[in-house]
């Protein structure tokens, strides 16, 4: 054919060079029919540590399956879980998927922090842990933690340390108004009643670095060092006060052990979230006029929450701490300390 002479090309002329496979792709994905469920118990560097079916016993080590992508998954979590399963030295399975969550505990660096840190999954219960003393306690920290519980939907209980160093009368009655449990735990005694409230319960714990946390983690496990060890492992010795950890209960139930923390932001809570914790005013706050905080004057003036205590529906004492959790959300005095 001469060089010029293209008219009398067709396309049987043309040569395709062909892929590097005859099969197409699909996007469809294996049901993964034979997944196991299991609970995130602890995780370090991309690998997480799954009791199956919730059994202490029945420790694995997985790893994110890449179809997961970057989905987060904490301590707490209801995961589904494929590939050797046995638990024996130096096997690991894949996580597939993460079941949908009862409760989300979330807190961000700041408040003005955008982005969201998921602490905690599922658990039922936030064991707030206050020293009386020795650090002073910080009404301004619990308050942010109670925020956090009824945002994520988490039942808050208050366990102050050290009563054997301060009276825990007057922080107590701070918080009478809003019928939270409360726990009282001494140095040279066991925490009367403790044991039982957690039992057969996922409870987190949460609280300042020296309140006495890993004392108390300590008188509920038993073996809770050898527990963490255990966990730990997975991160070749990592110090396992970084990272939350599960710890099996002796009665049954689980403890989430938290690294202390120094600030609990709550960028991503709004004051209707709070609000909505609170039978009584839930229906009221929804005549306020838009954009209202619910501080009652002179900041809100025309809240309408003034308007269920004025008719009885509702206590001043309940209105009171609710507006002092809705004050501690947008940034005012957070880190105010009791005279105890």
């Amino acid at each position: 054919m001469a060089r010029n002479d293209w008219s009398k090309l067709d396309e049987s002329d043309v040569r395709v060079r062909p892929g590097k496979g005859t099969r197409p792709r699909s996007k469809r994905r294996p049901e993964h029919a034979d997944a196991v469920t299991a609970m995130v118990i602890g995780k370090d560097r991309g690998r997480w540590t799954c009791a199956i079916d919730a059994d202490p016993t029945q420790v694995i080590t997985a790893m994110r399956a890449r179809e997961m992508g970057r989905t987060p998954v904490v301590v707490g979590d209801r995961v589904g879980i494929v590939g050797d399963v046995s638990g024996k030295p130096d096997t690991l399975a894949r996580i597939i998927r993460v079941d949908e969550r009862t409760s989300s505990l979330l807190r961000t660096a700041d408040d003005t922090d955008p982005y969201e840190r998921l602490v905690v999954a599922n658990a039922e219960r936030l064991l707030i842990v206050t020293a009386l003393a020795d650090p002073p306690p910080r009404t301004g920290f619990i308050d942010r933690c109670l925020v956090a519980c009824y945002a994520g939907g988490v039942e808050p209980v208050l366990c102050l340390t050290k009563a054997d160093l301060a009276s825990p009368d007057e922080l107590l009655a701070g918080y009478a108004g809003l019928d939270i449990p409360a726990i009282v735990t001494r140095y040279d005694e066991e925490p009367e009643g403790l044991a039982e409230m957690l039992k057969d319960r996922v409870t987190a714990l949460v609280g300042h670095s020296g309140v006495g946390k890993s004392t108390l983690v300590n008188r509920l496990v038993p073996d809770a060092e050898l527990a963490v060890g255990v966990v730990s492992a997975v991160g070749k010795g990592r110090h396992t006060s970084v990272a939350a950890v599960a710890l099996p209960l002796p009665d049954g139930g689980w403890v989430i052990d938290t690294p202390g923390v120094r600030s609990f932001g709550l960028a991503h809570v709004t004051a209707d979230h709070i609000v909505d914790a609170f039978e009584e005013f839930a229906a009221a706050a929804e005549e306020c006029p838009s954009g209202c905080g619910h501080l009652g004057p002179p900041e809100d003036p025309d809240c309408a929450l003034d308007d269920v205590v004025t008719d009885g529906t509702a206590l001043p004492e309940r209105l009171a701490s609710l507006r002092r959790l809705l004050a501690s959300r947008g940034g005012h005095d957070v880190t105010r300390v009791t005279d105890a």
